[in-house]
C-alpha cells in the first residue's frame, strides 16, 4: 500500500524549500551587490540633498498649571473621578469655560487674526516685522517647492488675464475675521497648524507649543499667544462682575453728586435763616435736613456695595501659575536628517533588491 504523502502533511520538508528559496534569492541579491551599493551611494547623496532643503523648524513650548478652586465639579463623585483621571467637566457650576475649550479657543479665527499686528524679530535681527508680513515674506520653502508650483502660478498667471483677481487688504488696514482675503485665511491655517494646546485630563496642566523657522520668534510668540489665552480666560470670567461693577460705580457717582446738592442746599439755608424764628423756615430746613440724611444713606449704600464689586472682581479673577515658562529653543525638531538619509538608503536597497529579483525577468517578459 503506497503512502501519498502531501506537503502539509510534511512541514519539514515545506521549510527546508522555504529556506533554500529564501537562500537563493539572498545569493542573487548579493552577485549584484556592486549594483545595489551605487543605488544606495546614489540614494545617500539625494537624501543629505533633502535634508539640507528642508527648512529647519523650531519648538517652543510652556506650561501653565490651573487654578484650584474650593468647589469639585461633580462634589464626592467628582473627586472620585479626578482620583481616577476622569473629568467630569464644569458644567454644573458658573464657569461654562473648561480648559477643554482652551484648544478651540487658540484655533478660533478671531484669535489668530488678533496676533497678525504682533512685532516679532529674528534671531539675527535681520528681519523686524509683524508676524503677518513674516508668515506671508519670509517663510522659506526647499527648492522643489517652487519647482513644483511653478506650472500652477503660470496657469494662475494666464487666468488672472481673463478675470478680476481678488486684491490683498492694505497694509494697516484692520482685519475683519467675518471676511478674510485669500492671503489672510492662508495664514491663519497656517498659524493654526503651528500653535498647539494640549490639556492633560488628570491634573489639567495646558502645554502650548509653537513651531516656527527662527527659535526666538518660536519663543516669543509662545509667551504672547499663553498671555493672549489668560487674558481671554479673565475677560470671559470677570465680564459679569466687571459690568455690575460699572453699573455700582455710575449709581455711586450719582449718588455722591445728589448728596453734595443737598448738603450744600441744606447748608445756604441754614446760614440764611440764622435769627429767623419762623415756623415755615423750621419745616424748610427741616425739609432739607431729611433730603440731606436720606441722600447721604443712599450714598453711604453705594459706596459699600462698590467696595464689594471690587472685591469680587478680585475674587473671581483666575490665578495662573507658569510651571514651565518659553526659553528659546536650541535645537530645531525638523527637519531629522538621520531619519532622512536612513529612508532613502533603506528604499534604494529594498527598490534595488527587488529589481534584481522581479523586476529585470518581469521587464524581459513584457519585451516578448
Amino acid at each position: 500500500m503506497e503512502n501519498n504523502i502531501t506537503p502539509a502533511e510534511n512541514p519539514l520538508q515545506q521549510e527546508q524549500e522555504q529556506e533554500i528559496d529564501l537562500l537563493e534569492l539572498a545569493q542573487k541579491v548579493w552577485a549584484e551587490r556592486k549594483l545595489v551599493i551605487k543605488v544606495c551611494a546614489i540614494a545617500a547623496v539625494v537624501g543629505v540633498v533633502v535634508a539640507f532643503s528642508i527648512p529647519k523648524e523650531y519648538t517652543a513650548s510652556m506650561k501653565l498649571a490651573p487654578e484650584t478652586t474650593g468647589k469639585t465639579p461633580g462634589g464626592g463623585m467628582g473627586a472620585l473621578a479626578a482620583m481616577a483621571g476622569i473629568n467630569l467637566g464644569s458644567s454644573s457650576g458658573q464657569d461654562a469655560l473648561s480648559p477643554d475649550l482652551y484648544p478651540d479657543i487658540v484655533s478660533s479665527t478671531p484669535f489668530l487674526t488678533g496676533l497678525f499686528d504682533v512685532n516679532v524679530t529674528t534671531q539675527d535681527g535681520s528681519v523686524k516685522t509683524s508676524l503677518y508680513e513674516y508668515m506671508k515674506e519670509h517663510q522659506r520653502k526647499p527648492w522643489w517647492g517652487s519647482v513644483l508650483s511653478a506650472p500652477f502660478k503660470a496657469l494662475g498667471w494666464g487666468m488672472s488675464l481673463f478675470r478680476e483677481t481678488e486684491k490683498d487688504a492694505p497694509a494697516g488696514s484692520k482685519v475683519d475675521p467675518f471676511k478674510l482675503t485669500p492671503k489672510q485665511a492662508g495664514i491663519v491655517n497656517a498659524l493654526s497648524s503651528r500653535i498647539s494646546v494640549s490639556v492633560e485630563k488628570k491634573t489639567g496642566v495646558t502645554t502650548l507649543s509653537v513651531q516656527m523657522q527662527d527659535p526666538v520668534i518660536s519663543a516669543a510668540l509662545t509667551d504672547t499667544v499663553m498671555h493672549r489665552l489668560q487674558n481671554y480666560i479673565t475677560d470671559y470670567r470677570t465680564n459679569k462682575a466687571r459690568h455690575d461693577l460699572a453699573f455700582t460705580e455710575k449709581l455711586y457717582k450719582e449718588a455722591k453728586e445728589n448728596y453734595y446738592t443737598a448738603q450744600q442746599r441744606y447748608a445756604r439755608n441754614v446760614d440764611g435763616n440764622l435769627d429767623v424764628i419762623l415756623q415755615s423756615y423750621r419745616s424748610e430746613q427741616e425739609r432739607l435736613q431729611n433730603e440731606m440724611t436720606l441722600a447721604y444713606g443712599v450714598y453711604n449704600q453705594l459706596a459699600q456695595q462698590l467696595q464689594m464689586a471690587k472685591a469680587k472682581v478680585q475674587e473671581i479673577t483666575p490665578v495662573y501659575t507658569v510651571v514651565q515658562p518659553a526659553v528659546v529653543p536650541l535645537r530645531p525638531i525638523k527637519p531629522n536628517k538621520m531619519t532622512i538619509l536612513f529612508g532613502f538608503v533603506f528604499l534604494a536597497v529594498a527598490g534595488s533588491s527587488m529589481w534584481i529579483l522581479y523586476g529585470r525577468d518581469l521587464l524581459k517578459k513584457l519585451k516578448r
